[in-house]
């Protein structure tokens, strides 16, 4: 035994200090600063490439999605098309076919005025984001930690 006797307890060793303490012990605070701002700015490009990617992938995804109901929708206007047709055809075996034609053009009228009053209504309830625009607001006074945010 190399060691001396100091009654039973162990003295810890010191633990080393890691690459990140020594640098900060021997950088100077615009060193440090520098290196901040640099991680900073490399964090900033990452996230605005992956918000890129992420964009691109749900934009993939939103124009594969609108075709499909483009599609739909053509489908079935040819469906609103011939049934229209057929009560058209319908009416004229009541009454002159033109007649029949004007009857069913009127309904196709009262619809369309029906939905765009309704599609109006639904367009004066939207307000924008406003949350976004509020934290949008509470940004600036964060980057100013000395001064008191509202």
């Amino acid at each position: 035994m190399s060691e001396a006797y100091t009654g039973g307890a162990h003295q810890a060793a010191a633990p080393l200090p890691t690459e990140a303490e020594q640098r900060s012990a021997n950088a100077s605070v615009g060193e440090l600063l520098g290196e901040v701002t640099k991680d900073l700015s490399k964090l900033m490009r990452q996230e605005v490439a992956l918000a890129k990617a992420e964009a691109t992938l749900s934009a993939k995804n939103a124009g594969k999605g609108a075709g499909m109901f483009a599609g739909a929708a053509v489908g079935g206007h040819f469906v609103l098309l011939f049934l229209s047709l057929a009560l058209m055809y319908g009416l004229a075996a009541l009454m002159p076919i033109g007649w029949a034609a004007l009857i069913v053009a009127v309904i196709w009228g009262i619809i369309a005025a029906v939905l765009a009053m309704k599609g109006k209504k639904e367009v004066q309830k939207v307000k924008g984001l406003p949350q976004t625009a509020e934290t949008i607001k509470e940004i600036p006074p964060t980057l100013k930690p000395g001064e008191q945010t509202r």
